[in-house]
């Protein structure tokens, strides 16, 4: 299990345009291609910079692992606050909302599933 926590990232709401900013979970179970902590670095920047929505980004971050490295899975969890949430609406500050995205054998093994989301519980 390769496990990247703690990755922070800030992107643009695409139905409101304005910000949300939070942290990245980002693991794999690698089969013959591996990538280093910076490419997962640089894969969750590369979708985030531009106007998204978060489901989105989560997916989008899953599929281009698996397309690009044919792991034996992708777990990527995403937590984020949206300033649409807490400037306008409802205002809510210190909102967070999570989005997750299981492929592979994180989402067909709850062992191998819970041994991710007990790694990146607390962070």
């Amino acid at each position: 299990l390769v496990l990247a926590r703690g990755l922070p990232f800030h992107s643009v709401c695409v139905h409101h345009l304005v910000p949300f900013f939070g942290h990245a979970r980002i693991a794999y179970l690698p089969g013959a291609k591996l990538v280093g902590i910076s490419g997962l670095a640089r894969l969750l920047e590369l979708y985030a910079r531009r106007p998204q929505l978060q489901e989105r980004l989560t997916s989008q971050i899953a599929e281009a692992i698996m397309d690009g490295l044919n792991p034996d899975g992708v777990a990527v969890v995403i937590e984020a606050e949206h300033l649409c949430m807490t400037m306008r609406g409802v205002q809510k500050p210190g909102s967070r909302m999570v989005t997750s995205a299981m492929r592979g054998l994180f989402k067909q093994s709850s062992v191998t599933r819970g041994e991710f989301l007990s790694l990146v519980g607390g962070s």
